[in-house]
């Protein structure tokens, strides 16, 4: 399987099974702000790319993107970023979960609601129809969940893996993570996902599961000219 759709994961999902998400002028693209804060482009050495994104955000706008370290024409400016790795699954142990539980629509403010107390990155209000979300419960109460995210062909990103604090160390980030990427296996897709470089813990626990290291990425967000902070 070619694996350079993972070099620009965002433009591969955009242009690919995510096309029907996506907001795009020429070769620049996003998904709605209600659903992920996911920029690309088609090419981000491409100053037309940059004007066409210029387009999309509107003066004062901004963009996030994730992929290779990028140098922005005039009229943009960097706001910040993040260091990342990103890492495929060929290799996991993928299995069904019995407990895991389909969330949808329904459960947004409850899997809102733990996003904001673990911070395992953006989640939005239709964040969920990006792909299924499986989560786990004790006593009718959320308590872990791992869903699915970018769509690159052939691929699918594994996102938004938390616990809440009290039940961790049990293992269910883990159990979740397999029954994820049981349900990507079952259509032909290979799993795959992104963390901040900085986090070892979950470093440590994707490449024990068999998660293995692609590269680095970057996650980060640029402002047009006339946001606030840049020049005018």
């Amino acid at each position: 399987m070619d694996d350079s759709v993972l070099d620009n994961p965002g433009w591969s999902s955009l242009t690919g099974p995510h096309a029907r998400f996506a907001d795009r002028h020429g070769r620049a693209a996003r998904y709605p702000a209600d659903m992920s804060p996911w920029h690309a482009l088609e090419d981000v050495s491409d100053p037309a790319a940059w004007a066409d994104a210029a387009e999309l955000a509107g003066p004062g706008g901004k963009i996030t993107l994730m992929g290779g370290p990028a140098i922005p024409p005039d009229g943009w400016t960097f706001f910040r970023g993040v260091p990342g790795v990103q890492m495929v699954g060929d290799a996991v142990a993928a299995e069904p979960d019995p407990d895991a539980v389909v969330l949808g629509p329904a459960d947004v403010p409850e899997l809102r609601e733990l996003v904001q107390r673990t911070d395992p990155g953006p989640f939005e209000e239709r964040t969920v129809e990006m792909g299924t979300y499986l989560g786990l419960r004790d006593g009718g109460r959320l308590v872990a969940m791992a869903g699915e995210r970018l769509r690159p062909p052939g691929y699918t990103e594994i996102s938004a893996v938390c616990t809440d604090p009290a039940y961790r160390g049990r293992g269910l980030a883990t159990r979740l993570v397999r029954a994820v990427a049981a349900n990507i296996r079952a259509r032909g897709d290979v799993p795959f996902l992104h963390t901040a470089a900085f986090n070892a813990t979950a470093i440590r626990l994707y490449t024990a599961m068999g998660f293995t290291h692609r590269g680095a990425t970057r996650f980060a967000s640029y402002l047009t000219q006339g946001a606030p902070g840049t020049n005018p």
